[in-house]
C-alpha cells in the first residue's frame, strides 16, 4: 500500500455528495476514411478484452489510520470502468455537451479505481468522442493531459493501440529511480519542507509589505464577493469551443503580452460583460487562480501544483488598460517565483491560500474569497493524433467547481488551437455557454487594438 500525499488526501476530503472532485476530457474525434459503420462496436469489443489494467489505474482507496492509501485492485471489473454511449440522432454538440455535464456531475464509486472512460458514437458528421474522467487525488491537469497523449498515435495507421488503462507501464526516469524510497525518502522530503520555512516566511512578509504600495502584488484578501462565489448544487453545465492561436499569437505579438496574457485578457472581459448583464459586476476587480505546474520529470502521476494569483482588471472599461493591469499583475508573481524552488513554491502556495482551504472544507467565512475564479492552461500535443486511426479534432479539459467556486476555465493546446473547457454549477451561474461568445467578443477587442 501507498499512502496518498497531503495535496491528494485534500481533494478526497474535499469531496462532498454536491461537490465531486474528478477531472475529465472530452475529445473529439473523426473516424478514419476507411472506417466502416461498425467502427466503434469493433474497437469497443477489442477494448473490453483489456481485463488488466495497469498502475495507477489498478489502484483503489484503503483507509489506514485515518488516512487513505492506494492499494490494488484484485477484483478489477473492466465493465464498470469502460462503457459505450450513442447520442440520439441528430447527435449536436449541444447533445454532446450535455450528455458530459450529466456525467460529469456523477460521483466516482470509491471502492473501485477512481475512473471511467465512455466510448460515445451518433455525434454529427460521421464524428465520435471520448469522454474520461479521474479522481484529482490520481492526477493533476498536466499528469492527466500526458497520459492522455500517451493514448494517442502519430501514426494514423496505428489501429491497435492499447486501451489508456492497459498501457504499458512508462519506465521510471533516472531521477525518479534515484530518488529514495520509504522512510528515507519521508525523511528528506520533510526535511526539504522544513528548510523551505525560512525562504517562504521572508516571501509572505515581503507580499505583505508590497501589496500596501504595490496594486500588481495580489494577495489572498482582495477578491471581492461576487456570484461566482456562491453555493453548487450537484447539477452542472459544460461547454466547449476552439480558438486559433494564431489569432492569439499576433494579438500577443502586438501588444507585448504572452498567449497567457491574452487569454486571462479574454476570460477577463467575457466575465465582465456576463457579470455586467446580470447587474453582478463588481466594482473592485475579480482575482483569478492561476494553477502552475512545478512538475521537473515527466511522471504521470499525483499532484504538484502551485498557483500565481492574479488580478483580471475587470474594473477597468478600456481593454487595453485591462491587459496592461493583467501583465503587470502576472509579471509581478512571476518575479516573486523567480527567487523560490519548487518546494519553497509550493509551501508558500500551501501557506498563502492556507485560510482559503479551510474556508472550502469547514464553511466557516463563506463571504470571504481568496479569488474568484480559476482559470488554467494546461500544455497539450502540437502534432497532428490518432486514436486506432480516428483523427483527434479537439481536446476540451473539464474540470471542478466547488462552494464558492461555481465557474472553473480550464484550457489545453491542441495542434494550432487553443480549446477551452467551462464548467459551472448549473444553478447557480445562468446561461454560463454565453461566456463562449463573450470570450470571442473580448479577442476581437483586443484584435481591433492592433489595425
Amino acid at each position: 500500500m501507498k499512502p496518498l500525499s497531503p495535496t491528494d488526501q485534500l481533494f478526497l476530503l474535499l469531496e462532498k455528495p454536491h461537490q465531486a472532485m474528478h477531472v475529465g476530457g472530452l475529445q473529439l474525434l473523426t473516424p478514419p476514411p476507411d472506417a466502416g459503420p461498425d467502427f466503434v462496436q469493433v474497437v469497443a469489443e477489442r477494448l473490453r478484452q483489456a481485463v488488466a489494467a495497469e498502475p495507477p489505474f489498478q489502484q483503489r482507496l484503503v483507509k489506514r489510520f485515518g488516512l487513505w492509501h492506494w492499494d490494488e485492485d484484485r477484483q478489477f471489473d473492466v465493465e464498470h470502468h469502460f462503457r459505450v454511449r450513442a447520442l440520439p440522432s441528430p447527435g449536436r454538440i449541444r447533445e454532446l455537451l450535455a450528455l458530459v455535464s450529466q456525467l460529469h456531475a456523477a460521483h466516482l464509486d470509491r471502492a473501485r479505481p477512481l475512473w471511467e472512460f465512455y466510448l460515445i458514437e451518433g455525434v454529427e458528421c460521421g464524428r465520435i468522442a471520448i469522454y474520461a474522467k479521474m479522481h484529482h487525488a490520481m492526477v493533476d491537469g498536466v499528469a492527466a493531459m500526458r497520459m492522455t497523449h500517451r493514448s494517442l498515435s502519430p501514426d494514423p495507421e496505428d489501429r491497435e493501440m492499447p486501451a489508456i488503462w492497459a498501457m504499458p507501464r512508462r519506465r521510471r526516469t533516472a531521477r525518479e529511480a534515484a530518488a529514495p524510497e520509504g522512510l528515507t525518502g519521508l525523511l528528506g522530503a520533510l526535511g526539504a519542507q522544513l528548510g523551505s520555512v525560512p525562504k517562504v516566511t521572508l516571501e509572505l512578509g515581503r507580499l505583505l509589505r508590497d501589496s500596501r504600495r504595490n496594486p500588481d502584488a495580489i494577495t489572498a484578501y482582495q477578491a471581492p464577493r461576487c456570484i461566482l462565489n456562491q453555493p453548487i448544487t450537484g447539477a452542472r453545465r459544460f461547454a466547449a469551443q476552439s480558438w486559433d492561436l494564431a489569432r492569439i499569437r499576433a494579438v500577443g505579438k502586438a501588444l507585448g503580452a504572452t498567449v497567457n496574457d491574452v487569454v486571462l485578457a479574454m476570460c477577463a472581459s467575457a466575465l465582465r460583460r456576463y457579470l455586467a448583464e446580470l447587474d453582478a459586476l463588481p466594482d473592485a476587480p475579480l482575482i483569478s487562480m492561476i494553477p502552475m505546474s512545478l512538475r521537473q520529470d515527466d511522471s504521470d502521476g499525483g499532484n504538484q501544483v502551485g498557483v500565481i494569483l492574479a488580478s483580471l482588471a475587470t474594473d477597468r472599461e478600456d481593454p487595453a488598460a485591462r491587459l496592461a493591469a493583467i501583465k503587470a499583475s502576472v509579471r509581478e508573481a512571476k518575479a516573486r517565483y523567480a527567487r523560490m524552488n519548487p518546494t519553497e513554491i509550493l509551501n508558500y502556495t500551501a501557506t498563502l491560500l492556507a485560510p482559503a482551504g479551510l474556508n472550502l472544507m469547514t464553511g466557516v467565512a463563506p463571504r470571504w474569497q481568496s479569488f474568484n475564479v480559476v482559470i488554467s492552461n494546461v500544455p497539450g500535443p502540437r502534432e497532428p493524433l490518432y486514436w486506432n486511426g480516428a483523427r483527434l479534432e479537439g481536446l476540451y479539459p473539464v474540470s471542478i467547481v466547488c462552494d464558492g467556486q461555481a465557474l472553473n476555465i480550464t484550457l489545453t493546446s491542441v495542434g494550432d488551437h487553443l480549446e477551452f473547457g467551462l464548467i459551472a454549477c448549473r444553478r447557480t451561474l445562468p446561461h454560463m455557454q454565453r461566456l463562449l461568445t463573450y470570450l470571442e467578443d473580448g479577442l476581437a477587442d483586443l484584435e481591433m487594438l492592433v489595425q
